[in-house]
């Protein structure tokens, strides 16, 4: 191909390398250039134009390109018509994308006028979505490059889109004390949510405790029902091959074939089969929609393609993914959190609606209103600003708590549920605070003392991004959350509170052991109130 800037009369059968806009005339790039382009530009006052000229045994831009993508494209693959130079490929079914990389490489590397550029390897894509690209990045290209990058894409396809094939999933959730159901039916929520681009469903779903001799035969029982695959999501976390879930599926009859991935989240994820049937364990991150290894390896087996352990261990380069709850990134990192400067906020804004009427935040309690023996509790600790938020009765919730120095935010949807209040007191939390504390203006057992507790084991730095009370596998109140849960917090919905969350985030979670009621002690009816009265004495 010849490039260079010439008299118009030497120009004539070239192709414009550069738009020309001069008064009345519009001469867009990669024109060819005839009599008529000629004249306009004589009449605009133009002597020469650059152009680039198609030289015997070169092939056009488009041309190129349409060849090579047709060449390149396998099943489930349709190519567009090429336009300056550029042919793209489209997904024609719904799927995970299959590249030949090796073979890519090759072909990108014969003339750098040639390119060919899809997205990453084992990506899922709906049908209609753009997977590849062939670009002629000159105006043409030499036949020869041309015929050895067609022999190249020609041995096998380079771009391959596998269908979608399993449609019937079999979902067994592990149960122990204190994994509440509400987490559960999230994680199914979330599944499901999951499977849907693939058009499966959960076909069969049962929750059993967290026992070799339950989950083996259940495992059966997703077979029976039908199920193409299975997923195991355990209460506790896989540990070793001889774990609980790792011994149903031997129990079971199957095999395991690979424990642990090199994909952070999801590194402790399991897979294994029984009568020729994958089944998933789970890592602790799957309860989560945010992507993580879980996906990478679900999208596959929804296309019926094997995982095997080869596969697994090469997906180290590039599975550090972002957002990780324990290792955040460096940007997200601030000196408040290296200070742990962290803020209470204390939710009164409820409808107290099992109360009678009554409003229970302002009933006596020790001498003096209910709520403020809670606040109390928030300012006698170490957690700075408090954030009282308000909602039914705030002026009297303010009188309430007279003299005391909280700042004040008023919750004017608070019928809505407790998310809500949360929100607005997420939103009133300081910059420069590293967390917020969450608690519950009904709980005034909650000592400054454990306040304390809970912010002492606050290290982010050492993972621990939230910090609960625990008790016999139980979890209390309140919950300390780092700012880089913020935005999630602010995504609840009706009554789900925060502590509700934390389930979804095991990796980031430490548990303080307590001994007292405190933690685990609400007042939602008259009975409730009476009862902590006479428990105080």
């Amino acid at each position: 191909m010849k490039f260079g800037t010439l008299p118009l009369e030497e120009a004539k059968g070239g192709i414009a390398v550069h738009s020309i806009r001069k008064e009345k005339l519009v001469l867009k790039k990669g024109t060819k250039i005839g009599d008529a382009e000629i004249a306009a530009l004589r009449a605009a006052g133009i002597d020469e134009i650059t152009v680039a000229q198609v030289e015997p045994g070169n092939i056009g831009e488009d041309e190129a390109a349409q060849a090579l993508a047709e060449v390149a494209k396998g099943d489930n693959v349709r190519v567009d018509e090429a336009f300056t130079g550029r042919a793209n490929l489209f997904a024609s079914a719904a799927g995970v994308l299959i590249v030949d990389k090796p073979r890519i490489d090759r072909l990108n590397g014969i003339d750098e006028a040639i390119t060919f550029a899809t997205l990453p390897a084992f990506s899922p894509v709906v049908e209609g979505k753009m997977i590849a690209t062939a670009k002629i990045i000159p105006f043409s290209v030499s036949g020869c490059s041309h015929k050895a990058a067609l022999q190249a894409a020609s041995e096998a396809p380079l771009v391959r889109v596998a269908p979608y094939r399993i449609k019937k999933v079999g979902v067994i959730s592990t149960r122990l004390p204190g994994l509440a159901e509400k987490v559960i039916e999230k994680t199914l929520r979330v599944t499901r949510e999951r499977l849907a681009p693939a058009g499966a469903e959960i076909v069969a779903e049962k929750r059993v405790a967290h026992d070799t001799r339950e989950l083996a035969p259940s495992i059966h029982e997703m077979l029976n029902a039908g199920a193409e695959l299975v997923l195991v999501f355990g209460a506790s976390a896989i540990a070793d091959r001889r774990d609980v879930i790792p011994a149903a599926i031997e129990q079971s009859g199957g095999r395991i074939e690979h424990f642990g991935m090199p994909v952070d989240p999801g590194n402790l994820m399991l897979i294994g089969e029984v009568a020729g049937t994958p089944v998933l364990g789970a890592p602790g991150c799957a309860r989560s929609p945010k992507e993580n290894g879980f996906d990478w390896v679900l999208s596959r087996l929804l296309t019926g393609l094997a995982v095997r352990r080869e596969e697994i261990a090469s997906m180290g380069v590039g599975g550090l993914l972002m957002e990780i709850v324990t290792r955040p990134q460096p940007r997200e990192e601030s000196t408040a959190e290296t200070k742990k400067n962290i803020a209470a906020i204390v939710l009164a804004a409820g409808k107290s609606s099992r109360m009678e009427g009554r409003n229970k935040l302002l009933e006596d309690f020790r001498g003096k209103p209910l709520v403020r023996c809670a606040v109390e509790n928030a300012l006698g600790s170490k957690a700075s600003p408090v954030i009282v938020v308000a909602g039914k009765d705030v002026e009297a919730v303010k009188a309430a708590l007279e003299g005391l120095d909280v700042r004040f935010v008023h919750n004017p949807d608070f019928a809505e549920g407790l998310s809500s209040s949360l929100k607005v007191g997420i939103r009133a939390v300081p910059e420069t605070s590293a967390g917020a504390i969450i608690c519950l203006g009904d709980m005034p057992n909650v000592s400054s003392a454990l306040i304390d507790r809970l912010m002492g084991n606050f290290a982010p730095e050492r993972g621990a991004m939230i910090v609960a009370p625990s008790r016999s596998g139980q979890r209390g109140n309140p919950v300390l959350w780092a700012r880089r849960f913020f935005p999630e917090l602010l995504k609840l919905e009706g009554d789900m509170g925060a502590r509700k969350l934390a389930g979804f985030y095991d990796e980031g979670l430490r548990e303080v052991a307590v001994e007292d009621d405190g933690a685990f002690t609400d007042i939602d009816t008259p009975q409730a109130l009476d009862a902590a009265r006479k428990a105080a004495g």
